[in-house]
């Protein structure tokens, strides 16, 4: 382990976000060590970094976050959703957890991994800042718990003005068949979604979405640990996508669906445990404003690599051929019948 430069310490280290920003932080020559915190054993080897056991819900962080010049905290659940009381115990209460322990430890930087789903539902496409209200949308666990995690934030913000990461939907070739299981369910084999086996796709008015490569996000991540910046920062590529654009990549048909209908086939396939993804998500995401991201290219020189377009190739080409992270299971989930699953942070 380097003994000089910057001690990082990353939360959810082994997950879609958390493996780019170790690799990132490694790749970096501020940085001398990292600490990888995730709740499973890791296989996964990277320089500079060690690998530490632990679960933000109930284990004591503050060793872990000793020494520490920032905790970047990446670590969050998307999964049982038919359970939000576990995912509120994780993502709110264990965030919560990890304010403390860098508090108490004073550690003089903290990341948070808050999300363009913490945003104040906007209805028409004029780009909002930093300074947009994050009262979420109701309609979802995963908004809701990413909007209190903001209020949380604004008490600890008095006396630690930490960093937030607010980035829209995140792809890369790695994690595509984790996120395929994470949002489809396993009923949606990776080899089926090529465009010559999906001819048409719904044209929906009202969806559109920001997407960026998982490196690109990581590079902002990185960028928030090592330098003097404050506050919250946008972060996604262009162009803005919408159902035509969709269709385009996939080489699809676009045909226009109410998004009602749209919404009946989801809560049905929810309902029988057919998906994951709930119906209040699918009302979350139509109602998403479209995010400027000015702030993170002016003031952290960030300026991603990949296009929206790009990020969702990679992760096509990802479900086509089926990677994935290397990853233990948790001995507490086994026959309960679900996985907790993240996206964000630790992957299954």
């Amino acid at each position: 382990m380097t003994s000089s430069g910057k001690r990082i310490v990353v939360t959810g280290a082994t997950g879609n976000v958390g493996t780019a920003v170790v690799r990132a932080l490694g790749a970096d020559p501020e940085v001398g060590s990292i600490v990888g915190v995730a709740r499973r054993p890791s296989r996964w080897e990277s320089p500079k970094t060690e690998f530490v056991t632990a679960d933000v819900t109930r284990d004591d962080l503050r060793a872990v976050f000793d020494g520490a010049d920032a905790v970047i905290h990446l670590a969050w659940l998307f999964q049982p959703t038919h359970r939000p009381e576990v995912t509120w115990r994780s993502n709110v209460l264990g965030s919560i957890r990890v304010f403390e322990a860098v508090q108490a430890m004073r550690v003089p930087a903290l990341v948070y991994a808050s999300s363009i789903g913490a945003y104040s539902p906007r209805d028409d496409d004029h780009p909002v800042t930093e300074d947009w209200p994050t009262h979420g949308s109701p309609s979802a666990a995963y908004t809701r718990e990413k909007a209190y995690v903001e209020r949380v934030l604004e008490a600890f913000d008095r006396s630690h003005p930490w960093l937030r990461v607010r980035p829209g939907f995140l792809f890369q070739k790695a994690a595509a068949p984790e996120q395929r299981r994470l949002f489809a369910g396993p009923f949606v084999p990776g080899e089926l979604v090529r465009p010559s086996l999906i001819p048409v796709l719904p044209d929906i008015p009202q969806l559109r979405i920001q997407t960026a490569h998982t490196d690109d996000v990581a590079d902002a991540y990185r960028r928030c640990a090592l330098q003097d910046v404050k506050g919250a920062f946008n972060i996604a590529a262009d162009p803005v996508l919408d159902t035509r654009a969709l269709a385009r990549i996939f080489g699809a048909k676009p045909v226009k669906v109410p998004a009602i209908f749209v919404r009946r086939a989801l809560a049905a396939a929810w309902s029988l445990h057919l998906i994951p993804a709930t119906p209040g998500l699918f009302d979350a995401v139509l109602h998403l404003p479209v995010m400027d991201c000015t702030r993170a290219r002016e003031e952290l020189g960030w300026t991603p690599r990949y296009s929206s377009e790009e990020a969702i190739e990679a992760f096509l080409k990802g479900l086509r051929e089926g990677e994935g992270f290397p990853t233990e299971p948790l001995k507490a989930d086994v026959g309960r019948g679900h996985e907790l699953a993240t996206g964000v942070g630790e992957r299954p």
